[in-house]
């Protein structure tokens, strides 16, 4: 995204040590009335004075592309790729990239040829499950002598999503067991005798679908077996005993990260939604994103 905004500039730190030599030079020259040293002086302060244009011009024609962002865990690292595209001909130099309020997540880039991008990857700490967005990124450059700052934001509207931290018992529910949570549900797995067909749940496995009625034209459904009914997990919100729902949520997220591991089917049930049986990666983000949104 093309910033939006005029750079903001602003005095450092060592700038005050600036005013500080400028004075002194001025009350040595004043007082000796030496002509090397007002010299001095004057040079020294034309050179402070080119430095501001130089400053202002090393954010011109920078460009910043927030890429998409990976879900990320509660108390893990956010990652954000993007791309800093410099679209001037010259080369720029010690950019900062920043976000805002998120000081830990800044990467400097020394140099920027001109029409060539570099990828910077942004990482800060997801404090709460749920889903955010990126506000605006901000590039900060000093350059070139460091008495004075220039800051520009850059408006971009990228979200991100945080799922719930997976803590709990790592231990799957079992048929007919008490462990905390979920029950099985009698859904189809493959096994010897054949229990008819059911609408196919996208990311499930694909070797149980019925290709002969596809082929007639008939839309996909996955064939239904008795053998393995009992493989079938599911997770109900409601039958976790647990008292803090957010603890409940972790736990459910904890067993679909084992579940899915395992190669189980899983399905999940929360108040205000139920997503059927399945597996697969698709099936995996689906139930994470439900628990990351649960209101």
């Amino acid at each position: 995204m093309k910033p939006r905004t005029l750079p903001l500039v602003y005095p450092t730190v060592v700038f005050g040590g600036l005013l500080f030599v400028l004075f002194a030079m001025w009350y040595a020259s004043a007082s000796q009335n030496n002509v090397a040293n007002y010299l001095l002086l004057f040079f020294t302060l034309a050179v402070f004075l080119v430095s501001i244009p130089h400053t202002l011009l090393n954010l011109n024609g920078l460009e910043v592309t927030v890429e998409s962002v990976k879900p990320a865990f509660a108390a893990k690292a956010v990652v954000v790729p993007m791309a800093v595209v410099n679209e001037s001909r010259h080369t720029r130099h010690g950019c900062l990239v920043t976000l805002p309020g998120r000081d830990e997540a800044g990467e400097l880039v020394n140099e920027i040829p001109g029409r060539k991008a570099v990828r910077v990857t942004l990482r800060f700490p997801a404090t709460a499950r749920g889903e955010y967005t990126l506000s605006e990124v901000q590039l900060h450059s000093s350059y070139p002598l460091g008495f004075l700052a220039a800051r520009r934001r850059v408006a971009t509207s990228q979200r991100y999503v945080v799922y719930p931290a997976p803590e709990g018992d790592a231990t799957l529910p079992v048929c007919g067991g008490n462990a905390l949570g979920a029950q099985l549900e009698s859904l189809a797995g493959e096994g010897d005798d054949y229990a008819g067909v059911r609408a196919y749940v996208p990311g499930e496995s694909q070797r149980h679908i019925d290709w002969k009625a596809v082929a007639r034209g008939q839309p996909l459904m996955t064939k239904q077996f008795t053998a393995e009914v009992d493989d079938v997990l599911r997770l109900d919100f409601d039958n976790v005993p647990l008292s803090n729902p957010e603890q409940r949520l972790s736990q459910l997220a904890l067993w679909v990260i084992e579940a899915e591991r395992a190669g189980r089917q899983y399905s999940l049930r929360l108040p205000s939604a139920e997503i059927p049986a399945a597996s697969g990666d698709a099936h995996y983000h689906r139930c994470l994103y439900a628990l990351a949104l649960f209101r």
